[in-house]
């Protein structure tokens, strides 16, 4: 098995969307553009890219949103040296299709009080149904570590939820550990690397904006 030294996980350019959530209201999320902002950061973040991985060759999977897309394509990557495959499994979390932003907005702030885990949109997806699908695509992606010319590199260009969930499924987080895990900024990294142990480990850890809720599971088992 030709297990890759890094697996780089990217979060998209600053998109329309973060910029402005009425847009959601005109135009469909799978569809919305990066800001001129979020190719300045999207091509900053290629530099870093292109210098970490030098002249070594990249399996790439892409979500298929517009501004994950163009926020690939702004890496500038040598092409001679990627292998690119669109990926549906690593979209953002579905929230219904056209949006209302005052229904948005309300059904935002009942997930912050159900939890992010385990609430599910109206017309979409909790983070536990894009937690099966990341596990999904996770499956896949061992198999393609059995092919002995496998890249050394591997790159997910996908969403902030997304690529929590995927360090989740990974490393086998608890939902409450999740739960406590901020976002990363628009074109942030975090980079899984293979230690001599055989393990991964994440370069720098996700910030986070509480403690985990532990449910009382200090208290013992009932």
């Amino acid at each position: 098995m030709a297990r890759p030294r890094r697996i780089v996980l990217v979060r998209h350019g600053e998109s329309e969307g973060n910029a402005d959530d009425s847009v959601y209201e005109r135009e469909p999320d799978h569809a919305l553009m990066l800001t001129g902002r979020g190719w300045e950061q999207a091509e900053e973040t290629g530099e870093r890219l292109r210098e970490l991985f030098g002249d070594e060759r990249v399996s790439v999977y892409v979500s298929p949103y517009r501004r994950t897309l163009e926020t690939f394509d702004a890496f500038g990557l040598d092409p001679a040296r990627v292998r690119v495959r669109e990926e549906p499994r690593l979209r953002e979390q579905d929230w219904g299709n056209w949006q209302d932003r005052d229904d948005v907005r309300l059904q935002k702030a009942y997930r912050d009080a159900y939890g992010h885990f385990f609430y599910r949109f109206a017309q979409g997806e909790s983070g536990a149904d894009v937690y099966d699908r990341v596990g999904a695509f996770l499956e896949s992606l061992y198999r393609s570590f059995e092919d002995p010319e496998h890249p050394p590199n591997v790159l997910l260009v996908t969403h902030g939820l997304t690529m929590r969930l995927f360090c989740m499924r990974w490393f086998h987080w608890s939902v409450a550990e999740f739960e406590a895990l901020c976002n990363p900024g628009n074109a942030e990294m975090r980079v899984l690397v293979l230690g001599e142990d055989g393990r991964y480990a994440l370069d720098r850890p996700f910030e986070r904006w509480r403690e985990p809720e532990t449910y009382g599971r200090e208290r013992g088992r009932r």
